[in-house]
């Protein structure tokens, strides 16, 4: 998980083991990538290779296009803010 590893790396040990608790306590929800989604993030990774487009963000993509979410919390706005979503124009991107 990127989250698990970015505050790994730039916040401690405790954080990581906070935000592993969030999920399972059912503040954030996991959940499963569906073969669409799999489809969908080959394609996002040859459209939008020049970025380059990893998994991880192209996972974030489908899932949030699956799920209608217009909003997504990412530090990655040079990627996100390029890619063109199936449901809207654009995502909200936080922070």
């Amino acid at each position: 998980m990127e989250v698990c590893y970015f505050l790994s790396t730039r916040a401690s040990a405790a954080a990581e083991a906070s935000f592993l608790r969030s999920l399972d306590s059912g503040t954030f929800r996991l959940v499963d990538l569906a073969s669409s989604d799999l489809r969908r993030m080959a394609d996002l990774i040859e459209k939008y290779a020049s970025l380059p487009l990893g998994a991880a963000d192209a996972s974030v993509i489908a899932v949030a296009e699956r799920f209608g979410a217009t909003v997504v919390m990412t530090l990655d706005h040079r990627h996100f803010s390029v890619v063109r979503p199936r449901h809207v124009d654009y995502f909200t991107l936080l922070p």
